[in-house]
């Protein structure tokens, strides 16, 4: 199975936290590839994911089975090549594009792309095994946006993009991303990548939502997804808790089910820096 993830030193526990959940849950070969790059820009600088913890993360997926692998990436030089210049002051950082230069890189025809605040709660493979066939994408409808953005009038089929089912071999021949960098670069939105996504996809396949969960944990849901939320009471405010709070997973959440893989992180990657 080929995962793919994309940040900054900053996701470090994070991406820890998302591979051991996906290492209980599958038992076929997890191949990761993740994408980091080093930026400074309007006075902010962004450091790379160090190879230390990749290091670690690959030991720990090859004590359960010997063929899985870590790679990281290095995209910094084709990042700064096609910058999507306007959209590098949005509150989402500029990693969250990087998953849209893949078709630049030796990747695998089939590749799952997971946001670093996902968990797995279940064996994706019979997920992961569809065929896509002609669609570059597949995924899941997003919890909020649904509502208020579409495709098609009448139509709920915006997709969120945390959990992505990548045809690359297909994306690569209808130059989807390369569309998008080129749409990022032109057109300034408040969640680019995603909306770039979804704006020029040719053809996807949507998902039942428990493959990606951003609301309330079911018991068939296979990923979970920790997007913000929007609670009303006592009054309106917004919800934000990633995996690696586990405070917040714990008293705002009351989620305690996620505390076997807490207990692995102390144990392999306390050193880790969050």
């Amino acid at each position: 199975m080929n995962i793919l993830y994309c940040g900054d030193v900053h996701i470090v526990s994070g991406l820890a936290l998302s591979a051991i959940s996906l290492k209980n849950h599958v038992d076929e070969p997890l191949h990761i590839y993740i994408l980091t790059m080093s930026l400074t820009w309007n006075d902010k600088k962004y450091d790379p994911i160090p190879e230390e913890p990749v290091k670690r993360i690959e030991a720990m997926l090859q004590e359960k089975n010997p063929r899985s692998s870590v790679q990281i990436m290095d995209i910094s030089d084709l990042f700064l090549k096609e910058m999507p210049s306007c959209n590098m002051g949005t509150r989402f950082t500029p990693y969250c594009m990087l998953r849209l230069y893949a078709d630049l890189l030796p990747l695998p025809d089939k590749i799952l792309y997971l946001d670093t605040d996902v968990l797995c709660r279940q064996d994706p493979l019979p997920f992961y095994d569809t065929d896509l066939k002609e669609a570059e994408v597949g995924g899941i409808l997003d919890h909020y946006g649904k509502w208020f953005f579409h495709q098609k009038p009448f139509c709920m089929d915006y997709m969120n993009s945390g959990v992505l089912l990548l045809n690359m071999k297909r994306i690569r021949q209808t130059g989807l991303f390369r569309k998008c960098r080129q749409y990022c670069r032109s057109h300034q939105m408040f969640m680019p990548d995603q909306s770039a996504l979804n704006k020029l996809v040719q053809k996807k396949v949507l998902f039942a939502r428990r493959y990606n969960e951003q609301r309330k944990v079911h018991p068939d849901t296979v990923f979970q997804h920790f997007t913000t939320s929007f609670r009303w009471f006592p009054v309106f405010h917004t919800v934000s808790v990633k995996p690696w709070d586990r405070q917040g997973m714990h008293e705002t959440l009351g989620l305690y089910e996620y505390d076997n893989i807490y207990d692995e992180y102390d144990n392999r990657f306390m050193k880790i820096p969050a």
